[in-house]
């Protein structure tokens, strides 16, 4: 990466940091039981009962008593059927967190829950639901954090991050992305602790020393996007202008007392970042709602959760050190939030776009210069399994990393005009909706009229690892100039062939550089060309459109 305040690049910070393996977990530090934080899978079991409901709204009513690390919830749940083949209404709930009522469109329900599945009986209904479970405990920790109950200074912090699908580890909800709801979120905790969640402050309700802070949501979200934010916060605010000048969002910030100094510094420039989104995707897609920030106690990095992103309370120094992690972590209320996932297999749309967004605001500071040098922070030699459905390692470097060098590579086969047509057209057509690998292919053809099963076979669904290409070349006299015979032989083991546009810059004793592009087809492909001068250097790929190590080999 490269941009004016970055020294950590977006995988070390958005992954090696985004999902870690040290999290608070009730006040202590703890270590994580996985040893590697990219082997994250989805373990959370999902029923076919589950595919046939769709949930509408969340009315959530969360108690915390931060002292002895307890949750009380209370959480209505309406929904309706959308398979009459349904058998039962299947939820996620972790069994660990005891429920003492549960009822089912107002009458009590007969259910079961283990382990994560909690199955309640349909009995005749038929279209629609209301389920109301009331329940209390200490939420285990689930994943890279779940909900945690830590302190800092003395006092209490109550936060979540359930990405991948760990909501239900603190709340039962169908705990899919594809099936997104609008949400009410009502937090009550101590009077001296701000509350903060998704959406729009409706109220805040005092009862004695109690204080309950009731969130609403104005846009449909993914139960791994519900945050729940209570600390000591102190707030500040700024402001972001729509394009079209008729919204005025509300940018909000919560962090420890400690931190306000620095945290005016590291955060000042979230509205330049919103403006350039904007302008490049489309306007931001909770424009009704609000952007905000909140510090939190993992201190691996942040967590986009819907209007409210989570912050590493390590990463606000005062010194602007980490602007590529609130970039990425904003560029994600367009790619993941707005457009989420239709499955955990599609992760790559949430990160590698992200991360591909921190490239576009580096070459939009410093124009393509930092465009490439922000790439190749990005490269490595070994990017392990494929891109799309990552199984176990869904926030591994090729997830990030090689996913934003496969939108660096759609790019350079599209040419900039269409390539950013289709993250606007494709930002358009799926805000608020989930969308799949398959669609984001089929809509690059569409726009294109070019077909990218080869590109999406090699890059996304098929090809492991990257391009290796050793080349030589010969050079002879020829009419008008110099014949140059260019040998060009793929050694890749992961994947026999690749299809791709291969640039080489040709540059003469005089300095003048001549360019051409050669289709590479064949695992061994050999071409000539006429040049005008004997060229004293020759470069492949000269401006790094290319996930690949090109070597010149002598024949």
């Amino acid at each position: 990466m490269n941009k004016q305040n970055k020294i950590v690049s977006p995988f070390l910070v958005s992954i090696f940091f985004l999902l870690g393996i040290i999290v608070f977990s009730g006040g202590k530090w703890e270590r994580n039981k996985y040893d590697n934080f990219y082997d994250i899978s989805v373990p959370t079991k999902i029923s076919a009962n589950q595919l046939k409901i769709d949930v509408l709204h969340y009315d959530l009513n969360i108690d915390l008593d931060a002292d002895n690390s307890l949750l009380k919830g209370d959480v209505i749940i309406s929904g309706v059927i959308i398979d009459s083949t349904l058998t039962s209404i299947d939820l996620n709930f972790y069994d660990n967190l005891g429920i003492s009522s549960l009822t089912l469109n107002g009458k009590k329900a007969e259910y079961s829950n283990t382990d994560n599945m909690l199955q309640i009986k349909k009995g005749g209904t038929r279209d629609t639901f209301n389920i109301e479970v009331v329940y209390q405990g200490t939420p285990k920790h689930a994943g890279l954090a779940g909900f945690v109950f830590g302190e800092i200074n003395k006092t209490n912090v109550v936060y979540n991050l359930s990405e991948p699908n760990y909501a239900s580890s603190w709340f039962p909800c169908n705990d899919i992305p594809s099936d997104k709801a609008f949400l009410d979120m009502r937090i009550t905790n101590d009077s001296s602790q701000v509350s903060a969640s998704n959406g729009i402050l409706e109220d805040i309700k005092i009862n004695g020393t109690r204080k309950t802070y009731h969130w609403k949501t104005l846009y449909p979200i993914a139960t791994y996007l519900i945050a729940v934010y209570s600390a000591h916060y102190v707030t500040f605010s700024d402001k972001y202008i729509s394009q079209d000048r008729k919204d005025t969002l509300s940018i909000l910030y919560y962090v420890f007392p400690r931190d306000l100094k620095n945290a005016k510094i590291d955060l000042e420039d979230q509205s330049e970042y919103l403006d350039f989104f904007a302008k490049t995707f489309g306007e931001y897609p909770f424009i009704k709602e609000k952007y905000g920030v909140a510090e939190f106690l993992w201190q691996y990095g942040a967590m986009e959760h819907q209007t409210l992103t989570g912050i590493g309370s390590n990463f606000v120094n005062g010194k602007k050190l980490f602007s590529d992690v609130f970039i990425h972590e904003l560029s994600h209320h367009w790619w993941g939030d707005a457009v989420s996932p239709a499955t955990w297999k599609d992760i790559w749309l949430n990160e590698g776009f992200a991360t591909y967004s921190e490239a576009l605001y580096a070459e939009h500071l410093g124009g393509s210069a930092a465009l490439q040098a922000t790439m190749i922070s990005k490269y490595k030699d070994d990017f392990e399994g494929k891109l799309y459905n990552p199984v176990n390692s869904l926030f591994g470097p090729t997830v990030y990393d090689k996913g934003a060098w496969v939108l660096h590579m759609l790019r350079r086969e599209t040419g900039d005009s269409l390539f950013f047509k289709i993250l606007r057209t494709w930002f358009e057509t799926y805000k608020y909706k989930n969308a799949s690998t398959a669609d984001f292919r089929k809509m690059c053809q569409v726009i294109t009229n070019k077909d990218f099963t080869k590109f999406f076979a090699q890059w996304v669904y098929n090809g492991e690892g990257k391009i290796e290409v050793n080349y030589s070349t010969a050079i002879e006299s020829a009419p008008g100039g110099y014949k140059l015979k260019l040998l060009i032989e793929q050694t890749q083991k992961e994947y026999n062939t690749y299809f791709f546009p291969l640039d080489f810059k040709f540059t003469s004793d005089n300095g003048d550089d001549t360019y051409k592009t050669f289709y590479i087809d064949f695992r061994t492909k050999e071409f000539e060309v006429v040049l005008k001068d004997l060229p004293r250097k020759i470069e492949a790929d000269p401006n790094g459109w290319l996930l690949a190590s090109i070597k010149k080999v002598e024949k």
